[in-house]
């Protein structure tokens, strides 16, 4: 199994088109250890032929033209890409959907609350049912994920996750910020005896989830900010990280320290935000992660299982 990270920064990328954080700063005047990323997306085959895309960002066609995998081999149309797993439906998650409409069949998977809200926008209605066929999962049930020509040897098992209703719903529905099951999940993607999870937005770590990832051989997880706090801090925003559905890196209920304790092989932060300075590669808070056993996605990054 081929794991490609497309994209591994949050909503709006690194550098965020309109932030001049230090972080940002850095990586727009040129330091190649402030590397810039897209938005955050994952591809994954068994056979490196046939690919699955987690999530669709805003960036989706630059990251498909960026990955030679991912470029057509045969006749004047066509694409590797066979299916698309979405785990929420944030703009960041699903924008780039409209980006693959130009008549080209695959399969999109979702809970049926995320395609119930897709269904809800017409916007969406741009991918045209006779090629695009809209396919809805179970929160704890295993399926073989089946592609536009069938099967692609790779099964998925996906689970709820503490998360939030999308950006675009919350004066809907400001009572229910939190969302329901099926809005935020994360998944357990396996090809015969290797798998791995993506979980790339959590709000908070739960028993279930612990049990769910203990002892797993690959995680990418939610790395939006390094504390609660840092958008307040530095002015940008109100909102504390879990207010917006994220877990921080840091702090005695943050991801490292709820990590230590589930013997997890590999563990790769994804979806980080523009103005986490895990991004700057001499912060010592880089340093920090990579001592607690962490690693950053970068665009590109590749992982055979």
């Amino acid at each position: 199994m081929e794991v490609v990270v497309l994209g591994s920064a949050a909503g709006g990328g690194f550098p965020q088109w309109n932030c001049n954080a230090p972080t940002s700063k850095r990586a727009r005047e040129g330091s190649a250890r402030a590397k810039w990323r897209t938005q955050a997306s994952i591809a994954v085959s068994a056979d490196g032929k046939r690919w699955v895309m987690l999530n669709a960002s805003p960036d989706a066609r630059q990251q498909l033209l960026q990955n030679q995998c991912l470029w057509p081999r045969e006749g004047l149309r066509d694409s590797p890409v066979r299916a698309v797993v979405l785990t929420s439906a944030e703009v960041d998650h699903v924008a780039g959907l409209l980006s693959m409409r130009e008549s080209q069949p695959f399969v999109l998977w979702g809970t049926r609350r995320v395609l119930g809200l897709l269904a809800e926008n017409p916007i969406f209605g741009a991918l045209n049912p006779e090629y695009v066929q809209r396919r809805a999962f179970d929160l704890g049930e295993r399926v073989e994920l089946v592609g536009c020509d069938g099967p692609l040897g790779l099964a998925m098992t996906a689970f709820a996750v503490p998360g939030k209703v999308p950006l675009f719903l919350e004066g809907r529905e400001p009572q229910h910020l939190a969302g329901v099951a099926e809005d935020t999940v994360g998944v357990e993607i396996s090809s015969g005896s290797a798998k791995f999870h993506y979980i790339p937005g959590c709000a908070r770590m739960t028993p279930e989830l612990e049990e769910r990832v203990r002892g797993s051989a690959l995680i990418f997880f939610d790395g939006t900010l390094w504390s609660d706090d840092e958008l307040v801090r530095l002015g940008i925003s109100y909102k504390t990280g879990r207010r917006m559905g994220h877990m921080s890196i840091d702090g005695g209920s943050g991801t490292l320290v709820a990590f230590d304790k589930l013997d997890v092989g590999r563990k790769i932060f994804i979806h980080v935000n523009t103005t986490n300075p895990v991004l700057d590669e001499d912060s010592p808070e880089r340093a920090e992660v990579a001592a607690h056993g962490w690693e950053v996605a970068e665009d590109g990054m590749r992982i055979s299982l």
